[in-house]
């Protein structure tokens, strides 16, 4: 790989490459989108530099891999990114005015859509607004308010849209919501969001593609080159494709095909027959990972084995029935792709690997990693042993658990609180765990991730510090371990000549940064593939 200049070569004080047993390296040379070389020299790789080559000359530098988001939600980024942004209100009348506002410059009976990342609980009235409240920001337009991905509330207006009134069947897995008189308060959960989201008309192309030019430079802007985007419907694929063709993607993308809402094979397959296009893929910039199943409640109704500490008669909801999910689940590994499932509660955890123990004795010899849990929510020692024995990897994502701990312990109560995403227990045990946000649940961000697994602080405190891990294994859960997940510890992960040119750059090793500091630290540089994706005003 010597017979021409390189295109790139970054002469740092440390070139952190994540070989396990190599010593702190000091520069390293790009030619196209792969690592051509790496010295412990500073100059040790002059001799590579050419006419065309640019040159980062960076002393007091730290290089270390870029970062991947294990389970995240960019499609949702991208939609936010031309929202009303009600993340930014911090009371229900400073919300109901955003999305006055955007009213105001909205043609009558055009639908308002709002942005996701927001917590009721971060609002002064700590709750949601309801549909009468909306009604007062707009009764002349349907208002489709987000919270995360499991969460709606709508106006009258939507609601009338929707042909949804007092006598309409609530959809199996799903809630429509009432107040305390039961009448309808525009509250929407789980599959019943369907009745109301099928009828909002998707942004145009172009408006779509700039959201997710804009929302993958965020996100490499925190030093993330991977998303694992895990709720991707064929629709957004064909956007992404799109993106991926104009250039607009800041960071690689591995996208999870949603089957959220669906309760059968037969409508399994159906999907898998639209998936079919995409099987031969190999843009090392946008790849089909495999598809999405939802099977409990999530954040407010994720299916526990003890009733919720708010009501000792709810433990939450289970979508899928077992026997049909096995068949579900069956119908796509024999197609030849992966799966990753949602599982938020220890009864769910418990459900999902009696079904994944299931197809696995009935489809001998599946390619490791076929089969993957995502968050684990709750998974005590003997599930967690469990899943290892199996073999199922797990992604975990403590900025979720930042985000929303003081809701949760409302739901579940401080001791199961403190017991969520335990990742000492995980890599105790040799698990492949690799960790994600979550996001619009929880900020993305790859310090914002590393932060948080080794303090195990959230907005309401500590909570679980046993389940704190080290600053380098929680580099290595969203770097070597994101990699294998992906099927691309060859490719990506770690700073070795012929992998791809994906990493960043700080001005300060993240290792010796002070705690306080760590959370919000963010590259100079961010590079995918040799390309400079992101850098800081300063550079």
């Amino acid at each position: 790989m010597t017979d021409r200049p390189a295109d790139l070569l970054i002469r740092a004080g440390a070139v952190h490459t994540l070989v396990p047993g190599q010593d702190t390296q000091r520069a390293l040379a790009v030619r196209g989108d792969r690592i051509m070389a790496v010295s412990a020299d500073p100059h040790g790789l002059d001799h590579l530099v050419g006419a065309g080559t640019e040159v980062h000359d960076l002393p007091g530098a730290t290089v270390l891999p870029a970062f991947d988001d294990t389970h995240t939600h960019l499609v949702f980024a991208g939609l936010g990114a031309q929202d009303v942004p009600v993340h930014q209100a911090r009371t229900i009348p400073e919300f109901l005015d955003l999305i006055r506002q955007r009213a105001a410059v909205t043609p009558e009976g055009e639908w308002i859509r709002t942005t996701t990342n927001w917590q009721e609980l971060n609002l002064a009235e700590r709750r949601m607004p309801t549909a009468a409240e909306l009604n007062t920001a707009t009764d002349r337009h349907p208002v489709l308010v987000k919270r995360g991905g499991h969460n709606d509330v709508v106006n009258h207006y939507a609601l009338r849209l929707a042909g949804i009134t007092e006598d309409t069947p609530v959809p199996p897995g799903g809630t429509i919501g009432r107040d305390a008189d039961g009448k309808l308060d525009g509250r929407l959960v789980d599959n019943a969001l369907h009745l109301v989201e099928h009828l909002v008309p998707a942004p145009d192309r172009d408006q779509r593609i700039e959201g997710l030019r804009l929302a993958s430079r965020e996100y490499a802007a925190t030093g993330i080159g991977t998303v694992r985007d895990c709720a991707v419907t064929p629709e957004d694929y064909a956007v992404y494709l799109a993106a991926s063709k104009e250039g607009a993607l800041h960071t690689r993308v591995r996208a999870l095909i949603s089957a959220l809402g669906m309760t059968s094979a037969a409508q399994v397959e159906d999907l898998l027959d639209t998936m079919e296009q995409w099987r031969d893929e190999s843009d090392p910039w946008l790849s089909v990972w495999g598809v999405k199943f939802g099977l409990d409640g999530g954040l407010e109704a994720g299916a526990t084995e003890e009733p919720y500490a708010c009501d000792h008669s709810f433990s939450g909801m289970l979508i899928w029935e077992p026997d049909a999910m096995v068949e579900a689940v069956e119908a796509v590994v024999r197609r030849g792709w992966r799966v990753g499932t949602h599982a938020y509660g220890d009864r769910a955890v418990r459900t999902l690997l009696d079904v994944y123990e299931r197809v696995l004795e009935r489809n001998p010899g599946l390619p490791a990693g076929t089969l993957v849990m995502e968050h684990g929510g709750l998974a005590g020692p003997e599930q967690r042993a469990r899943a290892v024995a199996l073999g199922i990897p797990v992604t975990i994502q403590q900025p979720l658990l930042h985000d929303t701990a003081e809701v949760e312990e409302t739901f579940w109560g401080p001791e199961r609180v403190a017991r969520l995403f335990p990742a000492r227990g995980w890599i105790d045990l040799g698990a492949q765990v690799s960790a994600g946000s979550d996001f619009p649940v929880g900020q993305f961000g790859a310090m914002r991730s590393v932060w948080g697994m080794t303090t195990r602080q959230t907005v309401i405190g500590v909570k679980g510090p046993e389940h704190a891990i080290s600053y380098d294994e929680a580099v290595t859960l969203h770097t070597r371990n994101a990699a294998r997940l992906n099927g691309e510890e060859g490719l990506r992960g770690a700073l070795t000549p012929g992998r791809l040119a994906d990493l960043t750059v700080w001005d300060q090793d993240p290792a010796h940064c002070p705690s306080g500091a760590l959370r919000d630290l963010t590259p100079t540089h961010t590079f995918v593939g040799g390309l400079l994706v992101a850098a800081s005003d300063a550079q």
